[in-house]
């Protein structure tokens, strides 16, 4: 037990409280550290009362049962400080009248989930009507309360109340008051509003406006409105405190007096200062936030905000009232302390929010329950496969059923078959992700498309009987913008609903903006900012004995390891001061990547925001953060698949080509996956797929197999089989390939007689993998087998609990599962110190080990698209060029090109919206759409009003919407060259047709004229402007103007081969860089990686080794031959490229 707990003599509650959590860029702190601080400051109870919602609710329960658990006894209070104003419908026409004047842009009222509030701005009257509100505090007294307040913040970040702040009204209050208490808040509150607006008029004018309002409060809340007082050294608070007394004599109302917390311990005022200052960068700063000197002491700001105790707030009462020359009953003040402990402890329950798990009933038919409806639908996908009577199946499905209802998840696999229907409607859906895979449920569902009884896939690694977590199922879909929506307008915002992702602080933004408040140069920041990553990385991963792959260090590891951050924080200790307090502060509101919860009536159970104009949960769920699940609500993962759009894309091309189908439906690209593409219809043993495209290294957009690294690793282990192609994608990540586990795979796979089994049970489960232990089920199977009574949940718990030591409940059960594993195999005639071996291969390969059941689904994807490439070369490598993103697009082009493809450049007449393919399908014809800056609707416009035979038809079109095609795209065009075809002998070359038609924008054939004469002289571009931009516009690398024929040749008579022909014998080769990464060895050495090109359209990267940054150079786009050192592992390299590249031509 806590023994420096501090043990005041007055007892208070503060019920009026701010966090990081809800009120961003004005509070800092999350709720655990304000919970934390107030029960060591002898309190046993804080209510949470952020700014217009209820975000840090769901981290409030969890750490107060977290604090329950540990002794501690504290009680969580939920509330809110709502935006408040009397009626909302009259504002909304105020507001539209003042809108439709100011002609405001559209867009300006979207609705967001997060608000900044300006605490002065509050804190007066309010002027603009726009930007109208007061605060009200609010409190949950009940169950009944806390759904009053969720429906309160849901209605109230609804678009008709939301301008930049969500409100709510008398009306909203009368309709959702059950259950609640109110106060009269701060100098920004109800009160207040009425002091601000009358007070020009005297004290009586304000006193009848507070009257009226207490009249309407109390007329809704009765004897739960309260006034609040609050102490700090503003002379307008103490008026206040004043007519807020008055309306306690006249009304009989009770008085509290609170502290308004904003920081979770009295020292980090000056943070929060600072904090609210960030939340203005680049937004205008208000008047209290000009300068960059922050106050020298709380005393200069006036209040202390944080969570004060019953004997601090009398002190503050006493020490303020004194300052600004105010008198005060004492006890009345000291009564308004000690009410506010009787509301926490007898007017409020305590109790927890209702966590009971929340999924949707339509989902299970009419009349049935959900298991025997999950169970009469399994049966059914059953017969759908022929396996109707195979005891195998039945007996695995009755074993899944049975586990998936006695812990009560029934009502989820119905939801998730909803949502797989819907999709499998509209879009493309991936095999399976994840431990899913491995569930024959969701294979006979239609959920996912692999058998996992094929592949040995369990069941208990997705879902064990003895667990407590909820499943969880990854949904890979081709558009999840467009299914989410659709899965909205089918069920009802308040059913499905986004869920957020709260962004904090990072170390690197934070260095910048805690930097551009204190003035220091930009470019003294962007040094540090920008080298601070590389310097700590090799020493974190040689921390952690990681050799290969990627590696990101933690925030605590930047600063240990990267010297240049040590020296900026050493010389700007006011940038140092912060760091440590704001680093994961919260900086914005945005949406999970693919995540929804489903339910009914979600506004009922959670207070639910808007961000964009789209309902959002007010929690987050994720890797760091886990706050949906514990308070019952299941989130549901549909995940964008760039490769699945890629699928259908050159389906799409394949039903055009192939098969006479012009303009090709979805449901026609469906039926062809399902016939031709599907997991249990395509040859997944077709060894000329695996020779051409996997052994020879033919990639292009193939999954999974896009890095260099995967590739070469794949082209050594040269796969026969989905296993085989699932131990490779495995192994390649960091653990694996720091213990050199690939390169003893593919030893052992090209000598297999070499392999040694130690049973004939291990050589059954290890066989598939050439005696290695690569998946996760691989242990949990051995385990079973081998062990006495080890169930299959207790060998999939092992890998979970392999690595721990020590006492607690993890160390515990593998003691447990050991202790029965040894004796098994002693049992099955293992030697003792054989099985204990094997228990620590176990242990060794427990950090490597990989989910075989996401391994096998997404090798499958990879499969289909080596399938498509292999046979459809022309109409894959299109749909690979549509769907790579604008970073991408040059390195597709040369792989398509290196496939043995001409590229079609851009042509204003011929480029159409996607990639098409020529008629004998060697020649890919470049889209407008692929062209930098060129937005759909201007591609439209120029389509549907060609063909163009001169510039005045593209100029003067009386049709075409400008407003669409305006200068900017008219100089995208021009520059891309796809407008080469309109330059006809009037014009002297391209820069001078450019300065004619874009720079200007001639409105009329008179300008035009004028412009063709006035910029005669500019001639055409360099060039060097071509290259830059027809490579930075369009990705198409023009080698021909780079290196010329003649350069060619004369390499080819002396038997220079281009890099991508490398020959090690000879060493000598010829390329042409493309980009310079500038990179430092663990040792703090300076190399470069040097990215290069040649004509078989190879990317290949060099590392220059010993490189002097002073006087190295290297040109781009301008061609070079070196002699050059090859390594299977490392690559390319070389040393002092002053001698050993020479520049041609």
């Amino acid at each position: 037990m806590t023994t420096n707990r501090a043990e005041p003599g007055i007892l208070f509650t503060g019920l009026h409280a701010h966090s990081v959590a809800g009120s961003i860029f004005d509070a800092i702190g999350h709720p655990p550290e304000h919970m934390d601080f107030a029960y060591e400051n002898g309190m046993d109870a804080l209510a949470l009362t952020d700014h217009g919602n209820m975000n840090g609710l769901a981290g409030q329960v969890l750490h107060a049962q977290k604090m329950q658990a540990e002794g501690k006894d504290f009680k969580p209070i939920f509330g809110m400080e709502a935006y408040f104003i009397p009626s909302i419908s009259e504002w909304r026409e105020e507001y539209e009248r003042v809108r439709a004047e100011k002609k405001a842009k559209k867009g300006e009222d979207e609705v967001s989930g997060t608000t900044v509030e300006d605490e002065n701005a509050s804190k007066q009257a309010v002027k603009n009507v726009l930007n109208r509100r007061r605060h009200l505090v609010l409190l949950a007294q009940s169950q009944q309360g806390l759904e009053n307040l969720f429906k309160l913040v849901s209605e109230s970040y609804k678009p008709e109340n939301f301008y930049r702040y969500p409100r709510v009204d008398y009306e909203m209050l009368a309709k959702y008051g059950e259950g609640v208490i109110a106060s009269s808040a701060c100098l920004g509150g109800v009160y207040a509003g009425n002091y601000w607006e009358n007070r020009e008029e005297g004290s009586e004018a304000v006193l009848e406006a507070m009257r009226g309002t207490t009249r309407r409060m109390v007329e809704i809340f009765g004897d739960r409105w309260y006034g609040e007082l609050q102490w700090n050294n503003i002379p307008e608070q103490h008026d206040l405190n004043e007519y807020v007394i008055k309306m306690n004599e006249e009304f009989d109302i009770p008085l509290i007096s609170t502290a308004d917390s904003h920081y979770p311990n009295r020292d980090a005022w000056k943070d929060r200062e600072l904090y609210k200052r960030l939340g203005w960068l680049g937004k205008g700063k208000p008047d209290w936030a000009d300068g960059t000197e922050l106050p020298v002491s709380v005393e200069e700001i006036g209040y202390e905000l944080y969570p004060k105790n019953g004997d601090e707030m009398f002190e503050s009462y006493k020490k303020y009232s004194a300052l600004v020359g105010r008198e005060y009953d004492d006890d009345l003040v000291l009564n308004s302390l000690t009410e506010t402990f009787h509301i926490a402890h007898s007017r409020i329950d305590t109790f927890y929010p209702d966590t009971t798990v929340r999924l949707p009933d339509f989902v299970v038919p009419e009349g049935a329950t959900a298991a025997g409806a999950l169970r009469k639908m399994c049966f059914e996908g059953l017969r759908d496969i022929n396996q109707q009577n195979n005891p195998e199946y039945i007996n695995r499905l009755n074993h899944e059923l049975d586990v998936i209802e006695d812990r009560g998840f029934s009502k989820y696999f119905l939801t998730m078959k909803a949502i797989a229907d819907r999709a499998n409607d509209m879009m493309l859906t991936g095999p399976g992700r994840g431990s899913a895979a491995g569930a024959l449920v969701a294979y006979v569902l239609g959920i996912t498309q692999i058998d996992p009884l094929k592949y040995g896939l369990l069941f208990s690694r997705f879902l064990r009987s003895d667990a407590k977590d909820y499943p969880d199922i990854d949904y890979d879909v081709a558009e999840p913008m467009h299914l989410k929506e659709q899965l909205v307008e089918d069920w009802g915002d308040t059913t499905v609903v986004p869920i957020s992702n709260w962004n904090t602080l990072q170390l690197r933004s934070l260095i910048k903006d805690i930097s551009k408040l204190y003035n220091i140069p930009f470019t003294e920041v962007n040094a540090v900012t920008g080298k601070m990553l590389r310097e700590a990385t090799p020493a974190a991963k040689k921390a952690h004995g990681i050799t290969a792959g990627v590696y990101v260090p933690t925030f605590d590891e930047v600063k240990q390891y990267s010297k240049s951050l040590q020296e900026f924080l050493r010389k700007h200790s006011n940038v140092a001061d912060h760091i440590d307090v704001l680093y994961g502060q919260v900086r914005s509101c945005s949406r999970h990547a693919g995540g929804v919860v489903i339910a009914e009536d979600l506004d009922k159970y959670m207070p639910l925001i808007n961000s964009k104009g789209v309902r959002q949960t007010p929690w987050s769920e994720g890797q760091n953060v886990r706050h949906l699940e514990p308070m019952g609500f299941i989130k549901f993962d549909l995940l964008g698949l760039s490769t699945l759009r890629m699928v259908e894309g050159a389906i799409r091309h394949i039903l055009k080509r192939h098969h006479d189908v012009e303009e090709p439906t979805y449901e026609q690209i469906k039926e062809y996956y399902d016939n031709n593409l599907h997991p249990d219809k395509i040859d997944l043993n077709d060894q000329d797929v695996y020779e051409n495209i996997f052994h020879a290294g033919n990639w292009a957009g193939v999954f999974q197999f896009t890095e260099g690294g995967a590739q070469d690793f794949c082209k050594r282990a040269k796969p026969k089989n989905i296993i085989d192609l699932a131990a490779i994608t495995s192994i390649y990540r960091p653990g694996p390939l720091s213990a050199n586990v690939d390169r003893s795979y593919v030893e052992a796979k090209e000598n297999p007689l070499d392999v040694k089994y130690l049973h004939p049970l291990v050589e059954e489960h290890t066989r598939e993998t050439h005696g290695f232990l690569i998946f996760q089920e691989q242990i949990a199977m051995l385990a079973h087998k081998l062990g006495k009574n080890v169930s299959l949940d207790e060998g999939n718990l092992l890998r979970k609990v392999l690595t721990k030591k020590g006492t607690g409940k993890g160390a515990k059960a593998k003691r447990k599962i050991h202790a029965k594993f040894i004796e098994g195999c002693v049992e099955k005639g293992i030697r003792k110190t054989e099985a204990q071996e094997l228990w620590q291969t176990f242990e060794y390969f427990s950090g490597y080990g990989f989910n075989k059941s996401h391994a096998v689904s997404y090798c499958v994807l990879s499969y289909q698209c080596a399938w498509l490439l292999n046979y459809y070369p022309s109409e894959w490598v299109a749909a690979f060029l549509d769907k790579e993103p604008e970073t991408r697009k040059e390195k597709a082009i040369n792989i398509a090109k290196s496939q043995g493809f001409e590229i079609e450049g851009l042509n204003i007449n011929t480029s159409g919206k996607v990639w098409e393919i020529s008629d004998d399908g060697n020649i890919l014809i470049q889209p407008l759409s692929s062209c930098k800056g060129i937005g759909e609707a201007a591609i439209e416009q120029i389509v549907a009003h060609r063909p163009y035979t001169t510039i005045e038809e593209f100029l003067f079109n009386e049709e075409m919407v400008y407003s669409k095609v305006n200068k900017r795209v008219l100089d995208i065009l021009i520059r891309s060259g796809a407008m080469d075809p309109l330059v006809d002998d009037r014009f002297t070359g391209g820069k001078h047709f450019w300065s004619a038609v874009a720079v200007e924008r001639p409105r009329n054939q008179k300008k035009l004229d004028e412009y063709i004469e006035l910029y005669k002289p500019e001639g055409d571009f360099s060039e060097e402007e071509k290259i830059e931009y027809l490579v930075n516009l369009t990705g198409v690398f023009p080698m021909e103007k780079v290196i010329t024929g003649e350069v060619l040749r004369k390499l080819k008579d002396y038997g220079v081969p281009p890099l991508g022909e490398y020959d090690p014998d000879l060493m000598l080769s010829w390329f042409i860089p493309r980009a310079i990464i500038p990179k430092k060895t663990k040792n703090g050495k300076d190399y470069w990686i040097v990215e290069c090109i040649d004509d078989t359209s190879t990317l290949t990267k060099v590392r220059c080794w010993g490189i002097n940054p002073n006087k190295d150079r290297i040109f781009l786009n301008r061609p070079y031959m070196a002699k050059l050192n090859y390594d299977p592992n490392w690559g390319f390299s070389t040393r002092a490229i002053g001698r050993t590249f020479k520049l041609l031509g």
